[in-house]
């Protein structure tokens, strides 16, 4: 049985993470995948709102919020209050974490030379599929293309062929 989409990505996505993770812990940084948005954005500049730092790094709200929890919790990162009210919440790097970036940097090196040789090893970079999909995802979703298939009521008709699962 051939593997749904949503089965390809989430394999894709445990080998590609388990390997950058297992790279870390190689190099006795405690240090996980998810964080090297939030901390490439902090490395260019010296704080961020959380929406800047989901904007920049092309995450979530939600997911950068919960990373950035997760980075404070490990003393990468700091959170200071500021703007007029004193509402505003910006993050930037503790001590610890401007200490790691040299470390992460040679990290961010070998996975980009492993990346570049991935995409020279496939027919078509996936780079650059990877970049058409978001861009044509962005533009029409694909719950909008859910709907506009416009799928009959399978119920009665026994399960329907692995899609996205």
């Amino acid at each position: 049985m051939k593997k749904g989409l949503g089965t390809q990505l989430r394999h894709l996505i445990e080998l590609l993470d388990g390997a950058v993770e297992q790279a870390y812990v190689e190099a006795r940084l405690d240090y996980r995948p998810r964080y090297t948005p939030v901390m490439r954005v902090l490395a260019e500049q010296e704080s961020a709102t959380i929406g800047e730092l989901a904007a920049l790094g092309g995450l979530t709200q939600p997911a950068a919020t919960q990373t950035v929890a997760l980075m404070v919790r490990k003393g990468l990162l700091t959170i200071a209050t500021s703007g007029e009210d004193g509402r505003q919440r910006m993050v930037g790097l503790s001590a610890g974490g401007k200490a790691l970036l040299p470390r992460l940097r040679v990290c961010w090196q070998a996975t980009k030379a492993a990346a570049d040789s991935l995409d020279a090893d496939l027919s078509f970079p996936l780079s650059t599929c990877l970049d058409q999909a978001i861009a044509s995802l962005e533009k029409r979703p694909f719950g909008a293309r859910i709907r506009d298939a416009n799928l009959p009521d399978q119920r009665d008709d026994g399960p329907a062929d692995e899609l996205f699962t």
